[in-house]
């Protein structure tokens, strides 16, 4: 007798079978989930901030090139996938069987693609993710050993027999449902800009906090010698190697190129690293201490060092690349300079002078990126429709003074 996963009854085979299926859905779904929370958060209050660590981080996926295609977001045809699979075990047939055995080897060529780019270009890895990869390969040895064979020789013939009618039907489905997701995904898009006088509200509504009693020397925007002189005044509590530190800093180029003259940002230096850092109890960058030491060192070469360090985020966390950074600066000695880690510590221990904004976390600044835009504090990340209409406000505000609705967005 063939052998079979579906078609032999209330097996366990089935049943297991059942299981990853739905696992592949459930984790395909927390995918897409975070993919929207994270690239169109619906507040200002629901930002993403760099809170897991640098490897095991979602966000650098759910902001990366692959995390859509199409505007439709990867998860959901991991989501259709799994759905099928799903089906197969409730309303078994050879066909269905042979289609689902097909697909299989297809999803888990396309998981394997997706491990390796996270892996070692991505340089993280999504546990959302991680979950929908371990119920696809589990699926997949299933299929593997027990799925309907096809009678002639080689792996692959073995595996690729799916029933025509039946690809078509799911083509056609799939494509259907992929069509709404993309509809959706750029109503999110436009509701963004539509946003933005809402978000302005939500910012004023913060409560007013102090600047830290020691700002950072080193800054990436200037635009007058004095911090609070500019329309647009940023102190801005980063880690080198945070990934959403990075997102914002991409966000921030594009501002500060269109607020040119109105905005200064000032670079607080925050490692979320234990060997420097006693502020917040995470211990998540392994090498931040160091290269925030080699950033600071000298104040001549700190832009270079940090926008070389943006420019080369996946390399910056190993200690090879460093100690080339560090060689080809000319900053090996920040390591051992106790005058740079005299600079590095008053900027960390600032974060400590903040009340807590959440019981969770002893002070304020508790995650990175964390910004104090004119005396209000912004946690996390944020589309850069909502940043560039809070920009805008306080430009009008400091020229005008008041905020223009009509101006914030356009």
């Amino acid at each position: 007798m063939q052998q079979t996963l579906t078609l032999e009854g209330n097996t366990w085979r089935r049943a297991l079978s059942f299981l990853f299926g739905l696992g592949m859905i459930v984790a395909s779904i927390m995918t897409i989930e975070h993919y929207f929370a994270a690239n169109f958060p619906e507040s200002i209050f629901e930002g993403s901030f760099c809170d897991i660590n640098a490897f095991f981080n979602c966000d650098s996926s759910a902001y990366s090139v692959i995390s859509a295609i199409g505007k439709v977001p990867l998860g959901y045809f991991g989501m259709f996938v799994g759905l099928l699979v799903c089906i197969g075990a409730i309303l078994p047939s050879e066909a269905l069987e042979r289609t689902n055995k097909a697909i299989s080897l297809v999803n888990v060529v396309g998981v394997v693609a997706l491990l390796l780019f996270a892996v070692f270009y991505l340089g993280s890895l999504c546990l959302l993710c991680s979950g929908f990869y371990v119920s696809s390969i589990a699926s997949f040895i299933l299929f593997w050993k027990y799925g309907i064979d096809h009678e002639k020789p080689g792996l692959l013939a073995k595996f690729f027999n799916p029933s025509p009618q039946h690809l078509a039907v799911f083509g056609v489905l799939m494509l259907g449902g992929a069509y709404g997701f993309r509809e959706y995904h750029l109503a999110k898009e436009q509701a963004q800009v539509g946003m933005a006088a809402q978000v302005v509200e939500q910012y004023y509504s913060l409560p007013e906090v102090a600047w830290p009693s020691f700002i950072s020397p080193y800054w990436t925007a200037k635009s007058t010698e004095n911090l609070a002189d500019a329309p647009i005044q940023i102190v801005e509590y980063a880690d080198l190697l945070c990934p959403d530190c990075l997102y914002l800093a991409e966000q921030l180029d594009r501002l500060k190129a269109e607020f040119a003259g109105k905005i200064n940002i000032a670079f607080q230096v925050f490692p979320l690293e234990a060997k420097c850092n006693d502020v917040v109890a995470k211990d998540l960058h392994p090498g931040a201490c160091d290269v925030s030491l080699m950033a600071i060192h000298d104040p001549a070469k700190f832009l270079d060092i940090h926008d070389e360090i943006w420019d080369n985020f996946r390399a910056a966390r190993t200690p090879e690349w460093r100690e080339e950074l560090a060689r080809r600066y000319q900053v090996e000695a920040a390591l051992t300079d106790s005058s740079t880690m005299d600079l590095l510590q008053r900027m960390i221990q600032t974060g400590a002078e903040y009340d807590k904004t959440s019981d969770r976390y002893e002070h304020g600044i508790r995650s990175t990126p964390t910004m104090i835009v004119n005396n209000r504090m912004i946690i996390g990340t944020f589309p850069y429709e909502h940043l560039r209409a809070i920009f805008q406000a306080l430009v009008d505000e400091k020229e005008q003074g008041q905020r223009f609705m009509e101006e914030w967005v356009r």
